[in-house]
């Protein structure tokens, strides 16, 4: 059994991220909008409403990383090349990867 090599699990946040994380701040923007402005429950000891203005404000912040990650990830391109060759030994993998734009 191989142990994995670093870049195999070490992955850069990417468009895909970037969208999954709006999507997120919108979800968590909505829930507490209506926890803020459309419940009128009154508890002892908990404030629904001051609970929907921390969801709220997480979920713009949310929204916000997510906007950023989705804007800087479109600039950075890669490019992977493999070569699998047959040698007397048996086979040759070669893996050349190039990067270019902002990192």
């Amino acid at each position: 059994m191989h142990a994995p090599r670093p870049r195999e699990y070490a992955r850069a946040m990417n468009r895909g991220t970037g969208t999954g994380l709006i999507a997120f701040g919108i979800v968590l923007g909505a829930v507490g909008a209506v926890m803020a402005f459309a419940v009128t429950v009154r508890t002892h000891g908990f404030n629904i409403n001051t609970a929907g203005w921390i969801l709220l404000i997480v979920g713009i912040i949310v929204l916000v990383i997510g906007i950023a990650i989705l804007v800087t990830g479109s600039r950075r391109s890669s490019t992977t090349v493999e070569n699998v060759q047959s040698t007397p030994t048996g086979q040759e993998r070669v893996e050349e990867r190039r990067d270019w734009g902002t990192p």
